[in-house]
């Protein structure tokens, strides 16, 4: 039997998305791959992961997105690694 996620509803997706917005394009690129592969199908740890990740500066979630680094400390939490496996090209 398959688990059931709960989803985010569309205001909050919507929400997300405008949080997710950063200045370096190529995060831009990658989060907005994520959320057309996702289409409108966001857990609620899914974006737990992603407001986490958010925090970041740019330069850093770009080290993450590209496996320079790797998540540590509060940042390593299994949302966040959910949410990076998707992201990473």
């Amino acid at each position: 039997m398959a688990e059931v996620l709960a989803l985010i509803d569309e205001r909050a997706l919507s929400k997300l998305r405008w949080r997710c917005r950063r200045g370096l394009l190529e995060n831009d690129l990658l989060i907005e791959r994520y959320f057309t592969r996702k289409a409108g199908q966001v857990s609620v740890t899914q974006a737990e992961g992603l407001t986490a990740l958010m925090d970041l500066a740019d330069n850093d979630l770009l080290d993450l997105l590209l496996r320079r680094k790797e998540p540590s400390g509060d940042l390593d939490s299994t949302a966040v690694r959910e949410v990076l496996a998707e992201l990473r090209p």
